[in-house]
């Protein structure tokens, strides 16, 4: 009779902890999605217009390349302390508010080389932004853990969807009003205008910090076969599906970034866009994807992320060749949106599958080496990219960078032929379908679910919910 009465107690504080920890976590998604919110409108400023604000200040194609490429190399180094550093920290809660505390910080000097003419800016600009990205590159294993291990394998593409829009939503508003902002300011005031810009986004950061507070702290899974050097994960190439998946994102990353980085140079510099036409093309990219953001999610869901990146990593070739023949701002705006739905379902996907192959134990670890990977690829790229494009011979019409966007469309597509077939699918009952068809349904002409589904360009602001257990089974790196 005392044992069926333990037992019952034991029970009943069992379901009790379970229902805190589920309204801990409820809380922690809640606060997640707002966090993205206001970090988003940092990341817009600081992606989109930190090439403008350098050009203004009179750097060289080089120095651009210098901007983009380093950052992520010394982001990339900065990997192999991942690991180390959420230890030290205690928890990864206080970890990603440490590393955003000190990002807030870091923007700030960028905000005053638009008030103070000096020797050496560019300098300043480059050490601002590589400390930026280091302690991105440092948050970003962290945070995926953490939030990975918030939501079960079976509502993981759908919430990641959801914020994704809500979280895109946001960065649309944003791009709008500082490409406003830029534009009505004028050139007389240009540099001050970038200041405040930057001066806004240094907010912003401090604004999701305080929200990136309010997520709950897991127990980190930790076992015995966890603990492995980059190069004992590299050496796994052949019987590791995961390992083979990085190596396919740092091919595509490589062959995307030769180019990417120059379209600002090119738009502004080459073609004399002004701010308005600027952001114009930029934000036709963020609406296309805002807009397919939850179709992605939700059919990632239905037929696997393997089948939706091998898909679109097959389309992505398509964008440089467009922008190579595009001359004006329509042009670059329709070329922008279609490069927005594939590059939407290409990078969420991407993300889901990194969190689906690796065990929540190796997730920390693997998630540093695949950005560890992946930055590599981008510095490679970028400085390729900056190198050739003051040596390739110039296209009718006097620029060298259109040369540079049609390397860069084959090199997409080399990567993708090749690369493409190494990784499979690590959900089991996924649906087998056509591309065809899947394109078909992910714009809403022909579902797979035999039911219409609508462009969702605004997100419902209703509470997402997880549904199934908070461990799913989860398949090995």
């Amino acid at each position: 009779m005392q044992t069926a009465q333990a037992d019952s107690r034991i029970a009943v504080e069992r379901r009790k902890a379970d229902a805190e920890e589920a309204a801990r976590i409820d809380r922690s998604l809640d606060a997640c999605w707002k966090e993205g919110v206001a970090a988003q409108v940092m990341f817009v400023i600081l992606d989109y217009y930190l090439i403008p604000y350098a050009l203004l200040l009179g750097a060289s194609t080089r120095e651009i390349g210098l901007l983009v490429s380093v950052p992520h190399l010394l982001g990339a180094a900065s990997q192999f302390l991942a690991v180390r550093a959420v230890r030290w920290a205690g928890d990864r809660r206080r970890f990603l508010v440490l590393c955003c505390a000190v990002q807030t910080a870091a923007l700030l000097p960028l905000a005053l080389l638009g008030l103070y003419a000096f020797p050496g800016r560019m300098g300043v600009m480059l050490s601002a932004a590589s400390v930026f990205r280091v302690l991105a590159n440092l948050l970003g294993p962290a945070w995926g853990s953490l939030i990975s291990d918030y939501l079960p394998e079976t509502r993981r593409g759908q919430y990641l969807g959801w914020r994704s829009q809500i979280v895109g939503l946001s960065g649309v508003a944003g791009l709008l009003l500082s490409g406003a902002f830029l534009a009505v300011t004028g050139r007389r005031l240009e540099t001050a205008a970038f200041a405040a810009l930057f001066l806004a986004a240094a907010a912003f950061r401090g604004v999701s910090t305080c929200f990136m507070a309010r997520l709950c702290d897991l127990p980190m899974h930790r076992s015995k076969d966890s603990e492995f050097t980059f190069w004992m994960f590299i050496r796994r190439v052949r019987e590791s599906n995961f390992v083979r998946f990085a190596l396919y994102v740092a091919g595509i990353t490589f062959a995307t970034q030769v180019a990417a980085p120059y379209t600002s140079v090119y738009m502004l510099r080459d073609l004399g866009f002004g701010y308005a036409g600027y952001t114009a093309v930029q934000l036709s990219s963020m609406v296309a994807g805002l807009a397919l953001f939850p179709a992605w999610g939700r059919h990632a869901d239905l037929v696997g992320n393997a089948k939706i990146l091998k898909f679109t990593s097959f389309l992505i070739p398509l964008v440089p060749l467009f922008w190579a023949f595009a001359r004006n701002p329509l042009q670059l705006v329709l070329v922008e949106f279609f490069g927005g739905i594939v590059w939407g379902g290409f990078n969420l996907c991407a993300t889901n599958f990194v969190y689906d192959a690796v065990t929540p134990s190796k997730r920390v670890r693997c998630l540093g080496y695949f950005n560890l990977i992946t930055s590599v690829s981008l510095f490679a790229g970028a400085s390729l990219g900056g190198f050739l494009a003051e040596r390739l011979p110039a296209a009718p019409g006097g620029s060298r960078l259109v040369p540079l966007f049609l390397l860069s469309a084959a090199l997409r597509l080399a990567a993708d032929l090749f690369l493409s077939r190494g990784f499979r699918e690590v959900r089991s009952g996924r649906r087998k379908v056509k591309s065809a068809r899947l394109f078909l349904s992910v714009v809403g002409a022909r579902p797979l679910t035999g039911q219409n589904v609508e462009w969702e360009i605004f997100p419902t602001l209703k509470k997402f919910v997880p549904r199934g257990s908070k461990k799913p089974a989860e398949a090995s790196a």
